[in-house]
């Protein structure tokens, strides 16, 4: 019943939206544009796992502040680390599924909250910023050997690489390719106009002084000479498969492995992805010791656990 409401209360919710996407931007096309544009920089906080949650309640939490916001980190093992980065709307404990075997294999693991989502603070967010918080996590923890990222985490963490991070590997699950077709998708949910829309994503490049096209995978990753698995469902109705195939083609050291039954999300737990994903990163780890994350200074211990926030 509660489930049922809930389903409700979203297409209501919806349908308001369309309905106010539709009567205004008719009359007003600018303002249309920078209301959804608001509503497309803001992620949504996601219902969290009993499961997720009792893994992150065993690692050590620490809280990093990067441009204005506390961002939520956790780090488990000892050994070259492994920085799992989650999607829009997503947490870190999405990806928790991949924090034993990483560590039994003789990793450290990394996970955090981005800006905006969990509960680190922020309302907004986007590709830009979370690129910029993977390298900021990443140096804070002293340097990722690998990475393990979800969706449109993939994308911010292909950024990351290309703007200069260093990584020795990378998992990719269900990556997006192009934020361009994000933003369609969106308006074509919201209901947007194609003249609002392209206000919508002009002010976007505006905000960030970047084009999106420079942010689309398949433009910069011929430049990443760095080995990467990638693991995307035939079926999955979030990001589809031609966005996995598409980085597939055109990253130099990559394999595609598709799956079926999995979707967007249970891919990121099911053991037929994250078993050969681990064994993957294990093939390369270095043998020279790192230090443990939970050791460096440039994170600051959390008092208290942070708690859900609402806000900035």
């Amino acid at each position: 019943m509660a489930e049922n409401s809930t389903n409700v209360r979203t297409k209501l919710a919806l349908w308001g939206v369309r309905a106010t996407a539709r009567s205004l931007g008719a009359v007003a096309p600018g303002l249309t544009a920078a209301w959804a544009e608001r509503l497309f920089l803001t992620p949504r906080r996601p219902r969290r796992s009993r499961t997720a949650e009792a893994v992150l309640a065993k690692g050590q939490q620490r809280v990093l502040k990067v441009e204005g916001e506390r961002v939520a980190v956790w780090s488990w093992g000892e050994g070259p680390r492994v920085l799992l980065v989650h999607g829009w709307s997503g947490y870190g404990g999405q990806l928790t599924a991949f924090v034993q075997p990483l560590v039994d294999a003789g990793f450290s693991v990394v996970a955090y909250d981005a800006q905006g989502h969990g509960v680190s603070s922020g309302r907004t967010s986007s590709l830009p910023e979370m690129a910029r918080l993977v390298a900021a996590v990443g140096r804070a923890t002293g340097g990722p050997y690998a990475v393990v990222a979800h969706s449109f985490g993939a994308a911010a963490a292909a950024v990351a690489m290309r703007d200069g991070l260093k990584v020795e590997r990378a998992v990719f699950l269900s990556p997006a390719a192009d934020p361009r077709a994000g933003i369609r998708a969106f308006a074509s949910t919201v209901g947007l106009s194609e003249g609002v829309w392209q206000r919508m994503a002009a002010r976007i490049e505006a905000r960030f002084d970047m084009r999106l096209r420079d942010l689309a995978l398949p433009n910069f990753a011929p430049l990443l000479d760095v080995p990467l698995r990638i693991f995307h469902d035939v079926g999955d109705g979030e990001v589809p498969l031609v966005s996995g195939e598409a980085v597939a083609r055109a990253w130099p050291r990559a394999k595609l492995t598709r799956t079926e039954g999995l979707g967007h999300f249970r891919i990121l737990y099911a053991p037929e992805v994250v078993a050969p994903a681990a064994q993957f990163l294990a093939e390369g780890r270095p043998s020279n010791a790192w230090p443990a994350p939970e050791l460096l200074a440039s994170l600051a211990p959390a008092r208290a656990p942070l708690r859900m926030v609402q806000g900035g």
